[in-house]
């Protein structure tokens, strides 16, 4: 079994490049950011996000589309962020209205979980409350909760690092360094589940994996490197960087 997973799309177009190089792959995953492009024009990036859409409607392949924080602050929850095009902000809502019955925020795959920055233990408690939630019931509450109430998931600017940085931030927001601290203190994510997150970019997919293996001890990797045409897929349940020629 091939799976095939795509970072941050910011309007780019390449992951239709990424899936023709997989045609063997059965699930595809998309880990967010669909829009907020500073270089290709809003209605391109419209276009580019009904066509992901369209795929999804109609291949025969198992589609998941994750939810990132350049698409969650177009919902009216608040707050917005970097990026946001406020002349675009009405025809992005409007699809993404309509299409919230096909994005969510967390996927589970085997041992391996997938959301746009990362899972906290520290903001599930502060979110569920200790002892409300528990490694299988994890994935179901998160995305029952976004279709409910999308403004728990705000980025908040109460004493929290204005970067993301911080233990107490979810799964649209949070940090490398801080989504290891924070599993370190719980230790049964990390234990138990390989996280894989888009969110923070990274330049060299392989050279990311690389130091994902030496300094994470391969339980995090950041795949965000759609700009250099990187992504990766999960082959025999082993993650693997992939590059566009």
């Amino acid at each position: 079994m091939t799976t095939l997973i795509i970072g941050d799309i910011h309007g780019r177009t390449n992951w239709k490049q990424m899936v023709e190089a997989h045609p063997e792959a059965e699930h595809i995953i998309f880990i967010g950011d669909y829009f907020d492009s500073f270089d290709i024009s809003g209605a391109e990036q419209l276009h580019n996000f009904n066509e992901i859409i369209r795929f999804k409607e109609e291949t025969d392949k198992h589609v998941v589309l994750l939810i990132g924080n350049h698409d969650h602050h177009y919902l009216d929850v608040g707050e917005t962020y970097s990026g946001f095009k406020a002349a675009m902000k009405w025809d992005i809502q409007d699809l993404l209205k309509k299409n919230m019955h096909h994005l969510q925020v967390a996927h589970r795959q085997g041992e391996y979980i997938f959301t746009h920055a990362g899972i906290s233990p520290v903001w599930m408690d502060n979110t569920f409350g200790p002892g409300k939630w528990t490694k299988d019931t994890m994935i179901l509450l998160l995305n029952e909760l976004y279709q409910n109430r999308p403004s728990a998931f705000n980025f908040s600017h109460l004493g929290y690092d204005p970067y993301g940085d911080s233990v107490e931030q979810g799964p649209l927001w949070i940090r490398p360094r801080s989504l290891m601290k924070s599993n370190k203190a719980d230790g049964g994510l990390k234990k138990r589940f390989i996280q894989v997150v888009g969110h923070t970019q990274v330049e060299d997919i392989f050279k990311s994996f690389e130091a994902t293996e030496k300094a994470m001890g391969g339980r995090y990797y950041l795949i965000d490197a759609g700009p250099h045409g990187g992504y990766a897929i999960i082959e025999d349940g082993k993650i693997i960087p992939k590059k566009l020629p």
